[in-house]
């Protein structure tokens, strides 16, 4: 029975008939607490930021990265005792010289005096001279510290240039680990910052058109920053068990805005439609805690073994992705499981506050959706063919996916280094980016392994894929040699890929495996990228059975029905394969490289997919648990299974919408990104949100779903021990 309407606010929640699910049971608590859950709240996100400035984030170490061979040849280098250098480099060219020219010879020596002159630099050589002899390098080490090289090689650019004016009929140009590295940092540090400062005000405009209250508007932004401030908490502590990659905080920001405003929508909206309809404050909120609460708890689930599903990748990027994007949806879940209904039972109608005139409604009418599903639902066998035979056409470029590490080709080619990286990489193939074989044994200066060098080195630039220059340095103590030698292709393309095959598979066997017990690995860039691959291809089917199988679970049991279970997996899966395809002929043919501004290389970066999948996966459950807990609401009230599904559909329509547009509008900002990786997780994420939120929710699930009517609800008797959970 409910309480007169004079009853105290601490007692929200507490008249209404007893909620029967966990996540209304916290609602009543919280709104019979409020100051408890606000002020905890409040204090929880004050510590857990305090936490992380005062322990700091564990960040993951150039060690912690890599797979398989190339992996292992990185630990022998790291325990060998190498120097630790910063490698850099000039290359002097002339469209007519020759490297025998000289003014040619005066600039190689003048560029190697000028930089030895600055006394930051050590080891130069200028040895190298390219294949058609237009070409020559300076190669240099800088001192110290390599992590601190960037703060004393402004000298050494100043001396390049120097060179560079007093022959200006020659390129005389710098580039290098250092360089490059300076160069991306000044394009990714201030592009990602801003974007996720744009992120907020674009949330907080599009929240406004969808509610038309300024206070309902910053509630959900308010709890999804905050949620997000105290999840980099909990990560400066996960950090020690798992350290963080330095794209972590950028996703969770993007994961944060896009599950803690979806999960407020949810609940306010559901909140004010029940105030529209008639009901009391007290009987709004505790219909919105028992259902959209219940809703959020099973997403928030969904989305955690989605994520967790990239435990078993054992990759340091991978992992730090996982527990970062966990982190900020759990969060985001409590917040909105606790502190937003005893915000709304304080504010009551007052969360409309600061109306805007012509935005605001209380319920929408859904006049677009209404006319979509009669048409969907009048026939739905045809439209269920037409929707799922686009999506299906869509995503069959997928099949042609060819992934592979993005390396510098992922960065946009505007910055001085990185133009002289490309001349360096065509003039000296390989050059660049070499490759590095790294020989292991009790002494390899003994003259069997000496012997066996000098014969890798004669038969590798045999092969017509493995170049000068060809560098060997040995350790110490004797026990470690490197030898650098460049690749034929670009950064971690296929032809280097092949390179890399070639030097494994071939070159290798038959020059140095097996003298005097050395043990022999490649590593490089190219040979990252292959040992990623293959690790990938392993990891994949077990990442998709983990998360399929547990999702199947957790729908079974939500919903009390296979077909249900199995219906949301297949149209999933579905609108993830169309955003493949969406993705492959975007960035791999390249069709959005105008638009997107971006350069084309032929591939996709080989961590997106993967990477896409849980994510898409987690996010459009999300969607997908909300509506299908409105139609089994409306099943459950003894509502034909068509009804049910039509309303359902028709109710969640504007709150679906709103939430979409935040999404894909926060995702498309990241496609201005400088990366292209960037890019290609920002269009991935929003096209795919796009596509699900429109053809798979508005046209294919009501039209599967009239077609099964109710043999959506299948359950096999020897299920039937399943828990019955309220959708009321």
């Amino acid at each position: 029975m409910l309480r007169p309407p004079d009853t105290r606010p601490d007692e929200t929640l507490t008249s209404h008939r007893r909620p029967r699910n966990l996540a209304a049971s916290v609602a009543r608590f919280s709104a019979r607490h409020r100051a408890l859950a606000v002020f905890g709240w409040l204090l929880f996100v004050v510590l857990a930021t305090a936490l992380s400035a005062v322990i700091g984030t564990v960040g993951a170490e150039d060690s912690d990265y890599g797979n398989g061979e190339s992996k292992r040849a990185a630990e022998i280098v790291d325990a060998a005792g190498f120097p630790e250098r910063a490698g850099e480099m000039v290359i002097v060219q002339s469209g007519t010289l020759t490297a025998d020219a000289p003014e040619f010879r005066d600039a190689v020596r003048e560029a190697a005096a000028a930089v030895e002159a600055t006394g930051q630099v050590e080891n130069v050589n200028t040895d190298a001279v390219s294949e058609d002899r237009h070409s020559a390098l300076v190669t240099f080490d800088m001192k110290g510290d390599p992590d601190t090289a960037a703060d004393r090689i402004e000298p050494v650019f100043d001396a390049v240039a120097g060179v560079q004016r007093d022959h200006p009929d020659l390129i005389v140009a710098q580039t290098g680990e250092v360089s490059i590295d300076e160069a991306i940092q000044s394009q990714v540090d201030g592009a990602l910052g801003t974007l996720s400062m744009l992120s907020l005000p674009v949330t907080l405009g599009i929240l406004l058109v969808a509610f038309g209250a300024l206070l309902a508007a910053v509630l959900p932004l308010g709890l999804a920053v905050t949620a997000f401030l105290a999840s980099l908490g909990l990560l400066a502590a996960s950090s020690r068990f798992f350290p963080a990659d330095d794209t972590v905080t950028h996703l969770m920001l993007l994961m944060g805005l896009a599950v803690g405003v979806d999960y407020c929508l949810f609940y306010i909206r559901r909140e004010r439609e029940e105030r529209a309809n008639g009901a009391s404050p007290e009987q709004a909120l505790a219909t919105a805690a028992a259902t959209s609460g219940r809703s959020i708890l099973i997403s928030a689930f969904t989305v955690i073994i989605a994520m967790a599903g990239m435990f078993l990748t054992q990759d340091v990027t991978f992992i730090s992705l996982a527990v970062g994007t966990i982190l900020v949806v759990a969060v985001a879940a409590l917040g909105s499981l606790t502190v937003l209904p005893a915000m709304l039972s304080k504010l009551g109608d007052k969360v409309d506050l600061g109306r805007i005139p012509g935005l605001y409604r209380r319920k929408s009418n859904g006049r677009f959706w209404r006319f979509v599903l009669r048409v969907v639902l009048r026939r739905p066998g045809v439209s269920a063919t037409i929707a799922a035979a686009a999506l299906v056409a869509l995503a069959l470029p997928a099949l042609g996916m060819r992934p592979a590490s993005d390396g510098i080709e992922g960065v946009k080619h505007d910055e001085a280094a990185i133009k002289t990286y490309d001349r360096v990489q065509t003039a000296f193939p390989g050059g660049a980016d070499p490759a590095t074989v790294v020989v292991k044994a009790g002494d390899v200066t003994n003259p069997a392994i000496t012997a066996a060098i000098e014969d890798f080195k004669a038969k590798a630039p045999a092969t017509g894929q493995l170049h000068e220059p060809v560098t060997v340095e040995v350790n110490p103590d004797r026990t470690v040699a490197r030898i650098s030698i460049g690749l034929s292709g670009t950064g971690a393309d296929k032809v280097s890929e092949d390179a890399v095959h070639t030097l494994r598979d071939d070159v290798i066997p038959h020059s140095l495996t097996g003298v005097d017990g050395a043990e022999v690995a490649v590593t490089g860039g190219a040979a990252q990228s292959v040992d990623f691959n293959h690790a990938l291809t392993r990891s994949v089917p077990l990442v998709f059975a983990f998360v399929l199988g547990l999702a199947f679970v957790l729908l079974l049991v939500s919903f009390r029905s296979v077909v249900v279970a199995v219906t949301a997996i297949v149209l999933n899966l579905l609108s993830v394969a169309a955003a493949y395809g969406a993705l492959v002929l975007a960035f791999q043919h390249g069709w959005g490289s105008g638009l997107m501004d971006f350069q084309e290389r032929g591939t996709v970066t080989n961590w997106i997919p993967l990477f896409l999948f849980v994510i898409l996966f987690g996010l459009s459950m999300d969607y997908h648990v909300f509506v299908l807990s409105r139609i089994r609401e409306g099943y459950d009230r003894g509502w034909p299974t068509k009804l049910a599904v039509s309303r359902g559909i028709q109710n969640t329509a504007g709150v679906i919408t709103s939430a979409a547009v935040v999404m894909v509008a926060v995702f498309a900002l990241f496609t201005t990104a400088p990366l292209t990786a960037m890019k290609e997780m920002g269009f991935g994420l929003a096209i795919a949100v796009l596509i699900d939120a429109t053809i798979v929710r508005a046209v294919l699930l009501p039209s599967v779903m009239a077609m099964l009517g109710e043999r959506n609800w299948y359950l096999p008797r020897w299920l039937g021990w399943l828990p019955r959970l309220s959708h009321n």
